[in-house]
């Protein structure tokens, strides 16, 4: 892939209609904006929800939606081929082919499987064939699905190196307010920080058909920006929304700014891709050393650790108050972590999650 690659997400209410079958003219326009832009040289890798609700306007017959694993899971399944077809048909009618990618956190979770996927990302784009990557709903496990594939365009924007993640979505943008309550709502246009008060305004899914909402968004640009990646929240109704975005129109969307002291892509994938399976409590004077000395972590600063966590797992490192300072891989597996080396997370595998 070249170093103008876009990751483009699109939600479930953008691809569904009403009735929860796939809306073709939504696709249609996605794939013309897609196209344009890897003819103004952009790489594109879509990110696309909406399996279980067209697979469910499939088999449903009217039925309420179900919440049951399984049955969520199989109508995964009927969805997923309904939707890759649109998906199809829409470049195809502009001489593009495309190749599906299910991905599941564990192709995340495991460096050496993650790596694969970037692999076959990027070999994707070198055959010029654009990428449609979704969860695997089918056979993901409930306890370590991605949640939402917001979070999901994200990890994807951090695997591929993208320079760039747009979120498309039935809103024009991040709001000052919610439009249903607020009448006089209006678009922000430009986040350099994304903090508490800006987290407030995000809310969970209102449509009953997503998983997402803005709250999701808000923390999937926070992951992206972190990892380098300038955010978009745009919408997806609005034709050539994607092609303004990318040439860098004002006005088009929310843009989150990536920070200015970016994460490497080791450490994105060790603070956004990897689940935890432990946590380290720690006192003021490991933080101390951690936060402004850049120091790896030791057993004496450790006051708890909680979790059946082994050598080599991603931990959670909380503070005096609760509070979530950091976190890393540990050298030393919780059945044995009174002996051993005192180092019990190196610094080269350690990320500071305190600061804005």
């Amino acid at each position: 892939m070249s170093s103008r690659v876009a990751v483009v997400k699109i939600g479930t209410t953008s691809v569904t209609d009403a009735a929860g079958g796939v809306d073709q003219s939504v696709l249609d326009a996605v794939a013309a904006d897609v196209v344009a832009a890897r003819a103004a040289g952009w790489d594109v890798v879509l990110v696309t929800s909406g399996a279980i609700t067209a697979g469910w306007a499939e088999v449903g017959l009217g039925r309420a939606r179900p919440r049951d694993a399984a049955t969520l899971q199989a109508v995964s399944a009927v969805g997923q081929p309904l939707l890759m077809a649109a998906w199809r048909a829409a470049f195809a009618r502009r001489g593009v082919a495309v190749g599906q990618v299910l991905l599941a956190p564990l192709d995340f979770s495991h460096r050496g499987q993650y790596l694969h996927a970037r692999s076959t990302l990027q070999r994707l784009g070198t055959l010029g064939i654009v990428p449609i990557v979704n969860e695997n709903d089918a056979v993901a496990d409930a306890e370590i699905r991605f949640g939402d594939n917001d979070r999901l365009g994200a990890l994807v924007a951090n695997l591929v190196a993208a320079s760039h993640l747009v979120l498309l979505t039935d809103t024009e943008g991040l709001l000052t307010a919610d439009p249903r309550l607020d009448p006089t709502a209006t678009l922000i246009e430009e986040v350099r920080a994304i903090d508490g008060e800006l987290l407030a305004l995000g809310g969970s899914s209102s449509s009953g058909v997503g998983s997402g909402g803005m709250a999701s968004k808000l923390a999937a640009a926070r992951m992206a920006t972190w990892s380098g990646v300038t955010t978009v929240i745009a919408p997806a109704r609005v034709p050539g929304s994607l092609s303004e975005v990318l040439a860098g129109r004002s006005g088009v969307g929310t843009i989150f700014h990536p920070r200015a002291e970016r994460l490497s892509a080791r450490k994105a994938w060790i603070a956004f891709a990897v689940a935890s399976a432990g946590t380290l409590s720690v006192n003021q004077g490991a933080i101390q050393a951690l936060e402004h000395h850049g120091r790896s972590l030791l057993r004496v600063g450790v006051t708890r650790h909680d979790g059946d966590f082994d050598e080599g797992d991603a931990v959670d490192v909380i503070g005096p108050e609760g509070e979530l300072v950091a976190k890393g891989l540990v050298r030393v597996a919780a059945a044995t972590f009174d002996h051993g080396d005192d180092v019990v997370i190196h610094r080269d595998d350690l990320v500071l999650l305190r600061r804005s």
